[in-house]
């Protein structure tokens, strides 16, 4: 009887993503659990046929070749048993033959049965002052966490794995082809060593299960943007007992509304008004640490002058030294002026002087020398 098609086995669409997959292999492979229909051949017959599909479209090499080429990128054991991808797997095939003939290679699949968890990554967001302070967060994820019905073994409560019979808990068979030895990975236990006659119904045999997790994270004052927290063995439980994985932390630090970093640095605009930019003054402008800093402006202040202040700025991750403030000023022009402000403005300017305005005065001298010497060449043309 031809194959049925693995994605209408396991009734998703052909481009269902890994979490839908995962979704509708749980619910078939517990509904149709030889446990759960004891004597019901038809339903042992359904559990195989989901398994070998889940098996396949879960590796995306296997799903890459089964998509382009069907069931039979897995016949003629070209593929191992349904266990390698057709293009993927091809230059593994040689490496195989080497190891069989001289004893080499990378052993991978051997009786371990205990694969690795994958690492996990959260993305988090933080701002100015929590990168300044540092903080201790909660954060809540979903992850695979060990079986606790059969301690991550996959086997039902009172049994165990066994040694898989077809190589003997090696994860791997030879087969002889004239003068050369070829070396698979067991299609019956896949490469892991072991074989599970009675399948942990909570799990289905995987020896993990989806949870809800609450961790807590540490995060140091200084840290910027993009950098990256691992917390070890905080990802997902490895498959059948094996180690965890690993959670990756990447933060980004939200944009201040009042400052600008650049790496321990803290740069800031400040508006001042032309009076005390002429007169000179003091202004007050926040800091990072929620304090205030007083900012002598001498007479005469142009924008865009900075001011520094030493060790206003950002604490350097895992370090005593910190970073400066440095605040730039924008001299602001009055605007919706009284009559009477205008006619003392208007005063003042008749009162002005080059040297009151120096650079406008030595400005528009310059322009003044530039527009004459074009007038003198025009006339000596002519």
């Amino acid at each position: 009887m031809a194959k049925r098609d693995y994605y209408e086995v396991l009734g998703v669409s052909r481009d269902c993503s890994e979490a839908e997959l995962k979704a509708a292999f749980r619910k078939l492979a517990m509904k149709h659990h030889p446990d759960r229909n004891p004597g019901d051949k038809e339903c042992e017959h359904r559990f195989k046929e989901i398994n070998e599909a889940y098996d396949v479209l879960k590796d995306a090499e296997k799903r890459a070749a089964y998509d382009r080429f069907g069931h039979a990128a897995f016949e003629h054991g070209g593929m191992g048993g349904a266990q390698h991808g057709f293009g993927a797997d091809f230059g593994s095939a040689f490496a195989d033959i080497f190891e069989g003939i001289f004893g080499m290679g990378s052993g991978r699949g051997r009786g371990s049965g205990r694969e690795r968890g994958s690492d996990l990554r959260y993305n988090m967001e933080i701002d100015l002052e929590e990168a300044y302070h540092g903080k201790t967060a909660q954060i809540r994820i979903p992850t695979l966490v060990t079986c606790e019905s059969c301690s991550g073994t996959g086997a039902k409560s009172g049994t165990r794995p066994k040694v898989c019979a077809t190589c003997g808990g090696a994860g791997r068979v030879r087969h002889a082809q004239g003068f050369f030895t070829l070396e698979r990975t067991c299609p019956m236990c896949q490469g892991r060593g072991q074989v599970i006659d009675n399948p942990c119904p909570n799990c289905a045999g995987a020896g993990r299960v989806t949870r809800e997790r609450t961790l807590s994270v540490n995060i140091p004052p200084g840290v910027e943007d993009g950098t990256r927290i691992r917390l070890a063995g905080e990802g997902e439980a490895g498959l059948r007992g094996g180690p965890p994985g690993d959670l990756y932390i990447f933060l980004t630090v939200a944009p201040h509304e009042f400052f600008q970093r650049d790496g321990a640095d803290l740069h800031c605009r400040v508006p001042v008004s032309m009076v005390t930019a002429a007169l000179g003054g003091e202004i007050e402008v926040p800091s990072i640490d929620g304090g205030k800093a007083r900012v002598k402006i001498p007479a005469g202040t142009q924008t865009g002058r900075r001011f520094r202040l030493a060790g206003k700025g950002m604490p350097v991750l895992r370090s005593k030294q910190t970073g400066d403030m440095y605040v730039q000023v924008t001299v602001e022009t009055p605007q919706n002026l009284t009559r009477r402000q205008r006619e003392l403005l208007a005063e003042f300017e008749k009162l002005s002087s080059a040297e009151t305005q120096p650079e406008a005065a030595g400005f528009f001298s310059r322009v003044k020398e530039f527009l004459d010497g074009l007038g003198n060449r025009d006339g000596g043309g002519g």
